[in-house]
């Protein structure tokens, strides 16, 4: 993979904090990483998936049932 850090990194303006992800688009791929670990590992998936992903999130889709949130 290219050299990432030279990318348009975006998070979500809900993020107020550095515990966030970060996207960034590298031809027909949506990069993604840990902004805690800018160096560290990235996700990458086609565009096609990423919009499947969130599809589903606006649906609801990857909602966890009440009681089974993870503590935070």
């Amino acid at each position: 993979m290219s050299d990432v850090s030279r990318l348009e990194w975006r998070r979500s303006s809900y993020c107020s904090h550095d515990t966030c992800v970060e996207v960034a688009r590298l031809g027909n791929r949506i990069l993604v990483r840990d902004s805690k670990a800018q160096n560290g590992p990235v996700l990458a998936f086609p565009e096609a998936e990423w919009t499947a992903f969130l599809e589903g999130i606006g649906r609801g889709q990857f909602n966890l049932p009440p009681g089974d949130h993870p503590e935070a």
